[in-house]
């Protein structure tokens, strides 16, 4: 079956990663300046055909999408496997995330961009009570999408015990009395780190199996944080901590 794409970036990264791109639909006299631009470019390159169309019939297949659209096969997901796989070939820690029954488009979309900008080797989340690789959360990403290797599992708390056997530690992002200090943990372990979702948290099960809590402390008068605002900030703790390591050595 095939999705539409829209916006310019997350039809750029299509490109970019060699997604199988089957056209690109340009609304009639929009300026193709810029990420556009770029997008034209690729799409020569790679004998995608480009058609040009009113911008109402562009507005009937997708509402935001900034003068263009590109039709392309439904986003692929990796297996479980191949995510594993990427720290030891890579020799690094492994560093995944696990998302717990996030569900808003738009929070998926930037949790994935951050995962991806700080080199994160994979992402999990469940098939179901969960948001999925949609056109909505590919242009939210940015196009991040298409450079991230995605899983979706029948069962996350199975999911952490098959991860711990690889002798990844799990840790879980949760805002309760007994989690540690996020910026007080050692976090440069092999890790997943496991987000809950936008009003419930972890899931109690979950919880459970995760090794570590951690917590953002907060000096306001607010008693939480967006997940997708505080889930940007614990991967890029995970990854100052590994930047500095590497910087000592």
């Amino acid at each position: 079956m095939s999705d539409y794409l829209y916006g310019r970036h997350a039809v750029l990264e299509a490109l970019r990663a060699r997604r199988q791109v089957e056209e690109i639909l340009i609304a009639r006299g929009v300026h193709t300046r810029g990420a556009l631009d770029q997008v034209m470019t690729f799409a020569r390159q790679a004998g995608v055909p480009v058609r040009e169309l009113p911008r109402a019939d562009l507005d009937r297949l997708a509402q935001h999408h900034q003068g263009i659209l590109a039709r392309v096969r439904e986003f692929e997901y990796a297996d479980l496997e191949e995510l594993l796989a990427v720290a030891p070939a890579r020799g690094e820690p492994a560093f995944l995330l696990m998302l717990d029954s996030v569900q808003d488009p738009q929070n998926l979309g930037t949790l994935l961009r951050t995962a991806e900008a700080v080199g994160v080797q994979g992402v999990i989340f469940a098939e179901r009570r969960a948001a999925g690789v949609t056109p909505a959360v590919a242009k939210a990403s940015a196009g991040a999408v298409e450079h991230l290797k995605i899983a979706r599992v029948t069962n996350l708390a199975r999911t952490i015990e098959q991860v711990k056997r690889e002798n990844i530690w799990v840790v879980g992002v949760e805002n309760v009395p007994q989690a540690g200090d996020l910026f007080q943990a050692d976090l440069t372990m092999p890790l997943m780190l496991v987000l809950g979702s936008e009003g419930a948290g972890l899931g109690r099960l979950v919880e459970s199996k995760c090794d570590l809590l951690v917590r953002l402390p907060m000096w306001g008068r607010i008693e939480s944080l967006n997940v997708a605002v505080a889930g940007s900030i614990a991967l890029y703790v995970v990854k100052t901590q590994r930047v500095a390591i590497l910087t000592k050595h």
